[in-house]
């Protein structure tokens, strides 16, 4: 953990929405055939290269960018400040993918955060006492404490709470790690497909043993809304609506909405060096996650380039893929193509249209990407003094906000006004904060004495009122309403500010190539999971077009830096290529 220091840092103040700095393509050349590319390095991208290489296919990865990673980025806006641009926090990373690619040997480091949440509330002290706040950590005991400030009677019940929630969530990993059950296969009139197809049932059995008697406790996890599941458990609202923004994060629903629960599910299934839930800060921000699995693949051999945007996939009148070509009219022929990027931009985009049935393509237009998030970067020259945990001889209580710290998260009944805000096409009068400052445990990121924040909001709609497009003036607005919610829990952040970095829905789509702004590559509803994600019959990662895969998140099992989609599609690729 990096020492804290008064002193502020010498830098310039400035307002940056585009990087400034270009990283370099690969060291080797790109030649002409390869046994299989994989379009976008995006980290699930990165993960299927390393597995493919390592079992002697001969991959290559063609990136659009100047720098690896996709929406698992460090990208340094303002000299010294290196921001994880989109995600910024890791969690959901497989356990198998960081054991089996020896993430730690390619230079993986992480810092977990412990205590984990901060809820700070704007109130007014009573007897002299700042505002209460809400600290939740691994140690329970300590936990309950800070809830009972709230309610005793929640305090009690959140130990069975978060033990039923853990228990749900690890019945749930083996369905992570597998190809969902292969419905097509298991009705195919062919006796062998049927019976190889069997295996994709074994998961779903595992889960089942695994939950036993808590199935229909599971069941209404996932359909209910996670408000419902809460209100049954507590009676505190900070309490309740800490808890809910996992049910709603990067989801544009509320925690009224049926199937939130599941949100939270999916939020709680990780795992970092061991410690069940944890969440952790990659050092050097997550690009250099991205960098470890590249690095990874590389050893094996596989081929990694930056500035290769692919313009279509070569498909032969059989139906059947031959490769890519990227913009500059290169052709690059290969057995297989994965594509790391969205559904709707591999097939709708990428594919020619007469390879595909109108049927799929008519089902692919119909897939939800709506997004309510935009991402506000920040680099200020000191850290931030919330009233509920002032400052202490001038040195903040590090520990108390080294991890997510959430605003207006006071009731469930405020994450539902702003909702519905954005349903009108208004952002939020009073946004959804998710605030993380990780530069208190990572030095590496930010000059002496500054610091790097990433603030993650919403709702914001892709259209404002009336169908208007995002204009600067737009997103300076919304960053300027953001800044003065944080303003009341911290007087002076405002101040503090040396530069920012907006990116609202359109933004991350056009920046990263996310469909809608989604950073899921798709809604994370019950009709777009498991069995049908990205479609009904092609959630195994294949696609009507013969050795063209899907391996990103719009991929079963979905977003989040977990890199499942690129194993999983990985996998599937090395099997069909041994039949072949």
């Amino acid at each position: 953990m990096m020492a804290i220091t008064s002193s502020r840092c010498r830098v310039w103040k400035i307002l940056l929405n585009s990087p400034t700095r270009r990283s370099q393509s690969s060291d080797t050349a790109l030649r002409s055939q390869y046994d299989a590319v994989v379009i976008g390095g995006g980290h699930n991208g990165l993960v299927a290269a390393a597995y493919l290489q390592k079992s002697g296919v001969n991959t290559a990865v063609l990136e659009r960018r100047h720098v690896i990673g996709g929406a698992t980025v460090t990208e340094e806006l303002i000299p010294g400040f290196k921001f994880s641009r989109a995600s910024y926090v890791l969690s959901l990373l497989r356990p198998r993918i960081y054991k089996e690619l020896e993430l730690k040997k390619h230079g993986l480091k992480i810092y977990i955060r412990n205590p984990s949440s901060f809820t700070p509330m704007l109130e007014d002290g009573v007897g002299g006492k700042p505002p209460r706040s809400l600290l939740m950590g691994t140690d329970m005991g300590e936990t309950q404490k800070q809830i009972a400030q709230f309610s005793v009677k929640d305090a009690q019940a959140y130990a069975e709470y978060e033990a039923l929630i853990n228990r749900m969530a690890a019945a749930v990993e083996p369905l992570l790690d597998a190809v969902p059950v292969d419905v097509p296969s298991l009705t195919s009139n062919s006796l062998r497909q049927r019976i190889r197809s069997l295996r994709t049932v074994k998961p779903l059995v595992q889960t089942g043993f695994k939950l036993g008697k808590q199935i229909p406790q599971f069941y209404e996890l996932l359909t209910a809304p996670i408000s419902k599941i809460l209100n049954q458990w507590f009676e505190s609202e900070p309490l309740k609506a800490t808890l809910a923004t996992d049910g709603v994060i990067g989801a544009m629903i509320s925690p009224q909405t049926a199937g939130s629960g599941y949100v939270l599910l999916h939020h709680v299934m990780g795992e970092l060096e061991g410690i069940k839930g944890a969440w952790g800060y990659v050092e050097g921000g997550m690009g250099a996650l991205s960098n470890s699995i590249a690095s990874a693949a590389a050893a094996h051999g596989a081929s990694i380039f930056t500035e290769k945007p692919v313009n279509s996939i070569l498909v032969d009148s059989n139906g059947t893929t031959q490769g890519v070509a990227l913009q500059d009219g290169t052709e690059i022929r290969s057995k297989v193509v994965l594509s790391n990027a969205t559904a709707h931009v591999t097939f709708l985009e990428l594919t020619p249209k007469d390879s595909l049935p109108k049927a799929f393509v008519k089902e692919v237009l119909a897939i939800d990407y709506t997004s309510p998030v935009t991402k506000i970067n920040v680099a200020v020259d000191h850290l931030p003094n919330f009233l509920a945990v002032p400052n202490d001889d001038g040195i903040p209580p590090s520990h108390c906000i080294a991890g997510t710290i959430h605003l207006n998260c006071e009731d469930m009944a405020y994450i539902e006004v702003a909702y519905d805000d954005a349903c009108k096409g208004i952002p939020s009068t009073r946004p959804l904060i998710e605030l993380c400052i990780p530069s208190i445990l990572d030095p590496t990121i930010a000059p002496l004495g500054c610091h790097v924040i990433s603030i993650f909001t919403q709702y914001t709609p892709y259209y404002l009122q009336g169908g208007k497009e995002w204009d600067e003036l737009d997103r300076n607005l919304y960053a300027d309403r953001v800044f003065d919610c944080i303003e009341q829990y911290a007087p002076g952040f405002k101040a503090s500010v040396v530069g920012r970095d907006i990116l609202t829905p359109p933004d991350m789509e056009k920046v990263f190539g996310l469909t809608g702004g989604n950073i899921f590559h798709g809604a994370m509803s019950l009709d777009q999971l498991y069995m049908t994600r990205p479609l009904p019959s092609y959630s195994n990662y294949r696609s009507p077009v013969k050795g063209l895969y899907l391996c990103g998140s719009g991929a079963h099992p979905g977003g989040g830096v977990m890199g499942s989609a690129g194993r999983n599609a990985a996998h599937v690729v090395l099997s069909d290529l041994k039949r072949s």
